[in-house]
Parts: C-alpha cells; sequence; structure tokens
C-alpha cells in the first residue's frame, strides 16, 4: 500500500529511544541508525524511512523554544521530500511540544506526529515498539484517490495535522495532556475525540480530521518567555498573586481557574487582575479540571473574572493555552490582536 511513502523519524531523546545500559543500568540513547534491530516489524511496513537525531538526546523535561525550533525547522525544510514526519520524544512535556508544533507550522497538509514510550524500547513489554510502529504507519497513510476503482492509486495524506500517537490512539496534538505516570495510556485528550484507534485495522475518524486553509506552509518562530501559570487554591496568599501580577516585564498569564472558571469573589483580586490588565498584560482563563472548559457567563464569580478583562480560554488544555499566549505574545504587542487570536480556533485546539 505505501511502498513509495518516504517518513522522516526525528529522534529528540526520552525513554522510547533508550535502552539499559549493560554496565550500570541506567538508560542511554541507542544508535537510531539500528533502529530496525529494535523494531524489526520496520523493515516489513513498505515504508521508506530515514533518521535524524538531535545530538546529544534530551531529556523532554530540559525541553524549551529553541528546540521547538529544531524541530520545525527540520520539518519545514523537508517538507517537500517527505510524505510525513514521526518525532520521538519524551513523554513528560510532549503535549507542549505537539501543541508548539500544531502553531508554528500553519498551513500544514502532511501528518507531524509524535510518540513516545513509558518503557525503554529495549525491554521486552515495552510500549515503544507499537506506538513507533503505528505512528510512522499512520504518517504514511495515504487516502485512495479513486476508491470505487479497481486499481486503486493513493493521494495525499490521511492525515495532515500535528498528532500524538499513544496507547493505541492518535490524538490531535494541541488537544493532548499527560494524565498518568504509570499507565501505557498515559496520554488524553480530554475535550476533544481521538483521530485514529488502532485496532485490527486503522479505525479513522474523518470528520474529526483537521484540514488546514488553502496556503503556503509558514513557519512561525517567535515565543515570549516571560508568561506565568497561575493555579488557584483556597487560602492562596494574595501577596504571592500580587508579587506574580505586578512583575514589571510581565506579558501574559494563564489563570489556572475552579469549575468552569471560577475565581475568588476578592476586592484586592480584582484590584490586582484590573491593574494588570491595564499594563497590558494578557490573562487566559483556563480551567483546573480534567474535562469540560470556561464559561466566564455561568457564574458571578465567572462574570467577574470577565469585567476585569481575563479572556475565556474554552476548552483548551492548559499545555495549549501556554503555548499559544507565548507565541501570541512573541508575535504581537497588539493586545486586541491578542485576545482575537486567543479567542480564535487556529489550528483546531479549541471549540467555538
Amino acid at each position: 500500500m505505501s511502498a513509495e511513502r518516504k517518513i522522516l523519524i526525528i529522534y529528540t531523546g526520552g525513554t522510547i529511544g533508550s535502552v539499559h545500559d549493560p554496565m550500570n543500568g541506567s538508560l542511554v540513547p541507542i544508535d537510531f541508525s539500528q533502529i530496525t534491530r529494535h523494531v524489526p516489524e520496520l523493515n516489513r511496513a513498505g515504508i521508506n524511512m530515514d533518521a535524524v537525531s538531535f545530538s546529544p538526546p534530551i531529556d523532554s523535561s530540559n525541553v524549551n523554544p529553541s528546540h521547538w525550533m529544531n524541530i520545525a525547522d527540520v520539518v519545514y525544510k523537508h517538507h517537500d521530500k517527505y510524505d510525513g514526519f514521526v518525532v520521538l520524544h519524551g513523554t513528560d512535556t510532549i503535549a507542549y511540544t505537539a501543541s508548539a508544533l500544531s502553531f508554528m507550522l500553519e498551513g500544514l497538509r502532511k501528518p507531524v506526529i509524535l510518540t513516545g514510550s513509558q518503557l525503554p524500547i529495549g525491554m521486552p513489554r515495552t510500549d515503544g515498539r507499537e506506538n513507533l510502529l503505528s505512528a510512522v504507519m499512520l504518517a504514511a497513510h495515504p487516502n485512495p484517490k479513486n476508491p470505487d476503482s479497481d486499481r486503486v492509486e493513493w493521494g495525499e495524506s490521511t492525515i495532515q495535522e500535528v498528532a500524538v500517537y499513544f496507547g493505541n490512539q492518535l490524538f490531535r496534538g494541541n488537544r493532548t495532556h499527560k494524565e498518568s505516570a504509570e499507565s501505557l495510556h498515559a496520554i488524553v485528550s480530554p475535550n476533544y475525540p481521538s483521530l485514529v484507534t488502532a485496532g485490527v485495522e486503522f479505525n479513522v475518524r474523518k470528520h474529526n480530521l483537521y484540514r488546514a486553509p488553502e496556503g503556503a506552509l509558514i513557519r512561525h518562530n517567535q515565543f515570549e518567555s516571560k508568561v506565568a501559570w497561575l493555579p488557584l487554591f483556597p487560602g492562596m496568599s494574595l501577596e504571592l498573586l500580587e508579587r506574580v501580577l505586578c512583575w514589571d516585564e510581565l506579558r501574559g498569564v494563564v489563570l489556572g481557574t475552579f469549575g468552569s472558571g471560577n475565581a475568588p469573589d476578592n476586592n484586592k483580586f480584582k484590584s490586582l487582575l484590573k491593574h494588570a490588565q491595564s499594563r497590558g498584560v494578557t490573562i487566559v482563563n483556563i480551567t483546573q479540571c480534567g474535562h469540560g472548559g470556561v464559561k466566564q457567563e455561568m457564574y458571578a464569580t465567572s462574570l467577574m473574572l470577565a469585567d476585569c478583562g481575563v479572556i475565556s480560554g474554552g476548552d483548551m488544555t492548559t499545555e495549549a493555552a501556554l503555548i499559544k499566549l507565548m507565541m501570541l505574545l512573541g508575535e504581537t504587542e497588539d493586545n486586541e490582536a491578542i485576545k482575537k487570536g486567543i479567542l480564535k480556533d487556529l489550528r483546531g485546539e479549541r471549540t467555538v
């Protein structure tokens, strides 16, 4: 089916590309030129594969915008040469990187699929083998040009967005969140259904797939790091809130609120929010709940936030909201344009 499909594997680091050192038992990166020795099924997949590796590989806890730019650069540079891309990444921050790549690669019409594993690929029970193999096959998965013809010809890629494959599910990348440090189904998509379920066959849910508007591939690479994530909790010191919100260089805040977007109805808190907003600080309201979104019109304690200029983040994940805010702040100082960008669905990251 896919003998002529070409896939580029980009190894950044993480458990999936590690084996145990026989001398001391520590995890060390494998030589990715020998990946088929660990996953021999790749040889029988009928897919042409090349691989590039970060040198040295990085633990995903050390990932920062410069690494996102490196990955995006590889995809952008080789976009016309390959039919799809598979990014091997540590699971701890895979949702952040997937969100970043989705916003950076505007107009993407090829699959960029991130995957990782909970167990090293050299272990007998590793989940990395299936995750890698399915990610590669989905990156190479094409739609038939004419399904009714006796002679099947393959056309454009089925997946045309940044996605994460994990635990037999393919999710939209900017909808993902790491839920568990133990489960082999650690990555979830709390507010958007999966794109593909891998069973005996790939069950593709075509109505869930994202398609970019017409236009050339555009790479965005500006991120503002002077942002804060501020999850609220009962009894939180107003002094702490003041220290964060009054930071002179602060440009944006993702406010982690309760329930459907509620926060304490406290006069001092309201005053701090209004003061920050008057200084040009963009504040986005994201719920701390694992499922659902912000509805600032539902309760008086959430209407208060809207009155203070806080922008509803809808059903975006915290990861997507932070990355989206960082990118918008990096590209403009126009607060109204930033607000419109937050409220707009740019890459399928929020329901509008």
